[in-house]
């Protein structure tokens, strides 16, 4: 039995990275998967991906910052697998850019995908969770009573496409690696593990708290 066997999960901003990861992580261990993506590309590909792997899942073309789209993601969920037990908002934006070289629109994006659309997520889907008589949500917590958990990861510096100013070169990847205490920079699938167990039964009982998977940055900076 898979740890996730009959759940269906919704997986935000899954068309590469930790998001990918997670996606197949949690296809393996039996969720119903719904990919969900603004790029096309990268979505089908982790549809193939998971699809390989012998699990079962589908492809959502979304943008979270839009309610429309949010509302799309969720009812092809439930129309498709009957239920919604796990949103996973990994969806997330990040301009490396100076702050006096910003913009107001890359600002305003920002905001939108990284806040509005966690909002958005979890707006939408609690309502199909109580539905189902409870839930998991991974992200930031309400509705603790009705046994829907909500809980937060912090990963560190993860090696990801977005990710990828702080490692494209060796020397950059040597600066990042000297911030972590254990001197390495995290792979999407560790940040998939710490997914899979806040998505599954075994964490139950954890609800409105942060899991740091850092590589002990956090830890290191309060010492200081």
């Amino acid at each position: 039995m898979g740890r996730l066997d009959s759940k269906v999960a919704i997986i935000t901003g899954a068309g590469s990275g930790m998001g990918r990861a997670a996606a197949i992580l949690f296809a393996k261990e039996g969720a119903k998967v719904v990919i969900v993506d603004w790029a096309t590309e990268g979505g089908e590909e982790t549809l193939k991906m998971v699809k390989e792997a012998g699990g079962e899942a589908l492809f959502v073309r979304a943008d979270v910052s839009k309610t429309e789209d949010v509302k799309k993601m969720i009812q092809t969920a439930v129309d498709t697998y009957g239920k919604l037990d796990v949103l996973y908002n990994n969806a997330a934006i990040a301009p490396y850019e100076p702050l006096l070289e910003s913009t107001e629109e890359n600002w305003e994006k920002v905001i939108s995908i990284n806040l509005k659309g966690i909002w958005l997520g979890m707006k939408y889907a609690i309502p199909e969770m109580l539905k189902a008589g409870g839930g998991s949500i991974i992200n930031t917590v309400e509705h603790a009573a009705q046994n829907i958990r909500v809980n937060c990861i912090k990963p560190g510096i993860i090696v990801t496409p977005m990710s990828a100013g702080c490692y494209g070169t060796p020397e950059a990847r040597r600066r990042s690696e000297a911030t972590v205490p254990q001197r390495r920079l995290g792979e999407p699938e560790e940040i998939a593990q710490v997914a899979l167990f806040l998505a599954s039964d075994e964490s139950s009982l954890v609800t409105g708290t942060e899991i740091l998977a850092d590589g002990g940055i956090i830890a290191d900076s309060h010492t200081m």
